[in-house]
């Protein structure tokens, strides 16, 4: 494969070429093009993955707008197992990972939903329902695909009038294939391959192939491509579910709560504790990930003049998970006023470290989420050229994705007076979590709690456009074009959640019905980081058996009026580009310059105070770009570019109406008014080629952003929102306070999202690729490759800190919102990646590594201030054995370090959220070629 770092752009019309420089087995390498029906006897051809490194930077020293490429090395060999993971090679790119594979990505420090991403020529949206919520925004999510479908990934980093709208971070291309782009005849490729994991024990198929035609004369073409593979993944570690602050009902042994109400004139130690911070529900378990991915394309071209030439393609992926979770937790979150807590430490960021705990919540969770996502394209292009002088392109297609969950099940086992638990978090990252007898035990427990949430979201495109390629002088062209495109959002989710007690019979003086064997398991955790000394089995319920015994899945599921909502799009626009060919001075100049006009019709709908509302708006962006590059020597090419661009709100803002969580007592609402996030982007870059195969290159970038909606949150009551009381479930605290009146004054959070003042973003990238045939001919299967990016942006916030014991009020206040200045959120200020290689054509050997410095990625709430991720470390290797021209041997690994993901809350006092890894993932197998 190769990855490029700039490309001209044709006004769509065209795939441009470029090239850029990237670390890992993803980078590109220089040198000389090879003419192969002129290679004398005595000449090298160069083959395999330094050939593709070769392609790329030759197309980068003749691009025009700034771009990074991965290309396959070949037909049906993309260089990773994941595009996600190949993206994150390139400088200035970050993945985001989720059950140890990349899932979505982060462009110089702009997160997913900054990054539009383009399926051949045409803008769609993919998304899956992994990670521990689904996917309801613009974030374009990579791990629906089999990178063995595609032949290559486009990033390009700065705008242009030809690139589609709606990026302030990058356009991503993927292109699937290319038939008359290959030989004439037959081609057939198959792949074998075993991934095993060492967490799972398992050895998983993985499977894919490809038939092309292309008759003699190249004027008409067919291919098509399968891939499949089915893989078990474990994620071993432990959760907080964030830190809270709330009074206990006693001190070591002195009373500190009548009811829910501190008692009056409370001791010092109450209040300490109070005020102190400790885990919401401290746990350890497993997440269970089986995954079954199948893709497949197909694609006609058909050339019948050397003027006209038709593209058919076709895209079909479908990503299915079961997502099985086994916890072992104490239920602290709403249940502190009946617990006593002794033997105590209290840190210096105001953690309640370490506690004993009796009359304690403790709950065993069993939970199962099926998910499927099934995606469909289909595209046309035509491309005519009239004159030799003027050329036409026409597309024009559809996409479809849906994602379903038919079932999101949890069942919930409690002890709601257990005694003898004991928790320390003086290891922030491994914390020990021993509970006391009865843990095992069945009859211990009580089945007091079921779920179930099935909702389904449907994403659609359909991309009709035009476009004009003029040569009107040597040096001159006048590209233009005009596009309508139409995006439907549609969500909608339902609840089947209910105790035990509320929706069926209990004995007096029980929570729940009394557990048995037949309904419960034991739960073994394996290697998850614990220490010594802590709790390692547990009873969780029986999921076939829990369910079956309540009939949960006929039971009627109702509609949650908070999660149904849509979105219409309809975007017209037109754009104009030059492009331009001179000299300066005695330097060669290239650039382009142009504007881009969109109009955007915007329908949001959504539940407001029980009434299924829609709300319509519109907005115009004016969106001029220039792109600049000279020449000064044939070595060195200095690069700039200046532009204006947009990326529309995120889809979960822009419902009119708003949900409510009923454990967190939290009331998210939307707002259909937002604006979009609008910037001014510069960029400059220098690329000095300085030996054969060779490049240094350093790129520095701004976004001066004028506009970007933030989330805000205020504290009220229920009775302050508005919403009916019919939105709240039996069993749920909310349900309980609010309608049963045990707090009806207990204030919920208010979570909205309002157009903010702005920020800022820059950065530097530095990248080298060096060949050591620089320093030996002896050495040019040698090769080391890497590339570092630096990234400071700010950000006003204006966030509520800690709650503090006001006497006057006895009880915990909120004090007034701090302000804070941090970066975006999703920016890490460092990365980096390195590849050193091997390769003479025959044998291949790379080893690559990537790290990424922690990030905020939310504002965080329960007092908090922010949350976010730790800093990640990857390393991955490759081997490769061509044991004849048409068959090679390969065996890889990734997360050779068993990375463990580390996620805190609390940006000074890095509280653990979450701990956890996915084991080391080996995959073996040959690839056979005709």
């Amino acid at each position: 494969m190769a990855i490029s770092h700039a490309w001209g752009v044709r006004a769509g019309i065209r795939l441009a070429c470029g090239a850029s420089l990237v670390a890992m087995a993803a980078a590109p390498a220089y040198a000389q093009a090879v003419d192969e029906g002129a290679v004398s006897a005595d000449e090298i051809v160069v083959t395999g993955f330094r050939a593709s490194l070769d392609k790329a930077l030759d197309q980068k020293r003749d691009s025009i707008g700034a771009v990074d490429v991965i290309v396959a090395e070949d037909i049906a060999k993309f260089p990773d197992q994941n595009l996600a993971e190949s993206l994150q090679r390139i400088p200035g790119i970050s993945i985001q990972r989720d059950a140890g594979e990349g899932r979505a990505i982060t462009v110089r420090g702009l997160g997913a939903q900054f990054t539009r991403v383009r399926l051949n020529g045409m803008e769609t949206l993919a998304t899956s329902t992994d990670g521990a919520s689904a996917n309801r925004d613009r974030a374009f999510d990579f791990n629906v695909f089999a990178s063995e479908l595609f032949t290559s990934l486009v990033v390009h980093k700065t705008a242009s009038a030809s690139l589609d709208e709606g990026s302030l971070g990058a356009v991503v291309d993927l292109n699937t294939g290319n038939p008359l782009g290959g030989k004439e005849g037959l081609t057939a490729v198959a792949s074998v391959q075993g991934r095993y994991n060492d967490l799972t024990k398992d050895v998983d198929p993985r499977l894919a192939g490809l038939v092309a035609w292309t008759n003699a004369d190249k004027t008409f073409g067919v291919s098509a491509s399968v891939a499949w593979s089915e893989y078990t993944t474990d994620e071993l570690g432990n959760n907080s579910v964030r830190w809270a602050q709330a009074p206990f009902r006693s001190v070591d042994g002195v009373t500190c709560l009548d009811g829910s109400d501190f008692v009056d004139d409370p001791s010092d130690e109450c209040i300490a504790v109070a005020e102190a911070f400790h885990p919401r529900i401290p746990r350890y378990g497993l997440v269970r990930h089986d995954r079954e991915r199948l893709g497949a394309t197909a694609s006609i071209q058909f050339e019948p003049t050397e003027n006209t030439k038709i593209s058919i393609d076709g895209l079909y992926s479908q990503f299915k998970e079961t997502r099985d979770e086994y916890w072992g937790e104490v239920l602290l979150r709403s249940n502190e006023s009946g617990v006593d807590v002794s033997n105590y430490t209290i840190d210096g960021d105001n953690n309640l470290i370490s506690a004993d705990l009796d009359n304690a919540y403790v709950r065993t969770e069993r939970y199962s989420r099926q998910s499927e996502t099934k995606f469909y394209q289909v595209s046309a292009r035509l491309e005519q050229r009239l004159i030799d002088t003027f050329k036409l392109g026409l597309l024009g297609g559809f996409s479809k994705s849906k994602a379903d969950i038919p079932v999101e099940t949890t069942l919930a086992f409690d002890d709601t007076d257990a005694t003898g638990y004991h928790y320390d978090y003086s290891d922030m990252k491994s914390p020990l979590l021993s509970f006391g007898a009865g843990i095992d035990d069945p009859t211990a427990f009580e089945f007091a709690e079921f779920r179930d949430r099935p909702s389904s979201l449907t994403n659609k495109f359909k991309t009709v456009s035009g476009d004009f390629d003029w040569d009107v002088a040597d040096g001159f062209n006048l590209l233009g074009g005009g596009f309508f495109r139409q995006f439907d959002f549609d969500t909608v989710g339902y609840r089947r959640d209910s105790t035990y007690c509320a929706a069926f019979e209990c004995a007096p003086g029980t929570n729940g019905l009394p557990v048995t064997s037949d309904i419960a398991d034991i739960f073994e955790l394996g290697k998850a980081g614990q220490p010594s000394g802590n709790t390692n089995a547990w009873v969780v319920p029986d999921l076939d058996a829990g369910t079956a015994l309540i009939d949960l899945y006929n039971r009627p599921a109702v509609l949650q009026e908070g999660e149904q909502r849509a979105v219409t799009e309809k975007t017209y626009g037109g754009w104009l580009m030059t492009e331009i060919e001179t000299e300066l001075f005695g330097m060669r100049v290239t650039g382009n310059a142009g504007i881009r006009f969109a109009r955007t019709d915007q329908s949001s709908s959504g539940f407001n105070s029980g009434s299924f509302v829609t709300v319509d708006r519109s907005y115009e962006d004016w969106l001029p770009s220039f792109n600049l590059n000279l020449h000064p020597t044939d070595n060195i090419i200095l690069r700039g570019a200046i532009a204006k661009v947009m990326t529309r709100p995120t889809l979960g803002s822009l419902t009119p109406g708003g949900s409510v969580d009923q454990f967190n007592f939290r009331i998210s609402s939307g707002n259909p008014f937002l604006d979009p996030y609008r910037a001014t982007t510069y960029d400059l870059a220098a690329e000095w080629y300085f030996a054969p195969g060779a490049i240094a290159s350093v790129a520095l970038f701004a976004k001066d952003i004028v506009s970007f909606p933030i989330s805000t949150s205020l504290q009220g009551t229920y009775a302050d929102s508005g919403l009916p009381l019919s939105l709240l479930t039996p069993g749920t605290p909310a349900y309980d306070a609010v309608v049963l009146g045990e707090d009806p004054d207990r204030e919920f959070e208010f979570r909205t999202t309002g157009n903010g003042p702005g920020a800022s973003l820059k950065g530097i990238e530095l990248a080298l690729q060096l060949p050591f045939s620089v320093f030996s001919d002896s050495l040019r299967h040698f090769g080391v490759l890497g590339n570092a990016t630096f990234v400071d942006s700010d950000v006003d916030y204006s966030i509520r800190g800690p709650l503090v014991y006001d006497p006057d009020e006895n009880d915990l206040v909120a004090q007034p919102n701090g302000d804070y200045v941090q970066p975006l959120l999703g920016v890490a200020k460092r990365a980096w990646n390195a590849t050193v290689y091997y390769d003479d054509g025959k044998f291949s050997v790379r080893a690559s590594a990537a790290w990424r410095a922690g990030y905020n990625d939310s504002t965080s709430g329960n007092s908090n201030v922010f949350e976010g991720y730790g800093s990640s470390f990857n390393v991955d290797a490759s081997i490769r054995y061509a044991l004849t021209d048409n068959i090679e041997l390969s065996i890889e690994g990734t997360n050779l370090t068993d990375d463990y993901r580390y996620r805190f809350t609390d940006l000074e006092a890095n509280r653990n959220y979450e701990n956890n890894h996915y084991g080391r993932t080996f995959l073996f197998g040959a690839r056979f070629k005709i």
